[in-house]
């Protein structure tokens, strides 16, 4: 029976995807920041919303439309202008914030971080310059189908994005357990709305061409 992958890739495959979920920018700096101020299981749902995002990207680019961002400069600044602006749209709701946020019903409060995770990565373009240039490069003649070999190199990105992921929002969970006894709400919410631009302007460093 053929191995559908090339034995030689998959540990620098491996090394390259924790390398890069490693590396600081917009999910992990948000996700601190959901942590601190609503606790582990809000920034789990966080988690499951920034890999739904990152899924959509990958199913986008195997049907080929990651190409779309990638051929028209125009898109991708319009996407990567989009998510600067999402950021800063919730940097000001955090700042405005008369505390209903945090009085929420539980359930309602971790479907919205799950949507905010999720249409943060959507409007991420370097989601889809990864799916669409780096991820072909690992893919081998003489294997599986290209489509498939994207597939199980795909998955294995994103279990990956939530071990890395799931590990920044335990930590700060560990870290913030004392931070957020000593923090009053205005004092939490302007420190979480100088966070959320701070991360803002990194993502717009970070995406630009």
């Amino acid at each position: 029976m053929s191995l559908p992958l090339d034995p030689a890739i998959i540990a620098p495959f491996l090394m390259a995807m924790v390398l890069v979920e490693l590396t600081p920018g917009p999910n992990m700096g948000w996700l601190a920041l959901v942590t601190l101020a609503r606790g582990r299981t809000a920034g789990l749902a966080a988690v499951a919303g920034i890999t739904v995002g990152l899924a959509a990207w990958m199913t986008a680019a195997l049907l080929g439309l990651g190409r779309f961002v990638l051929a028209y400069p125009a898109v991708h600044e319009v996407i990567r202008w989009a998510g600067v602006g999402f950021l800063l749209w919730l940097a000001w709701e955090a700042w405005r914030g008369d505390g209903t946020a945090d009085q929420a019903e539980p359930e309602a409060t971790r479907r919205a971080l799950f949507l905010r995770g999720m249409v943060g990565n959507l409007l991420n373009p370097k989601a889809a310059v990864f799916y669409v240039a780096l991820l072909p490069t690992f893919i081998r003649p003489g294997y599986a189908t290209p489509l498939t070999q994207a597939l199980i190199l795909g998955g294995l990105h994103l279990l990956i994005a939530v071990a890395v992921h799931g590990l920044v929002v335990f930590s700060a969970a560990g870290a913030g357990r004392g931070l957020t006894e000593r923090m009053e709400g205005p004092r939490a919410r302007a420190a979480m709305a100088a966070g959320l631009v701070l991360i803002a302007v990194w993502m717009a460093w970070q995406t630009q061409r």
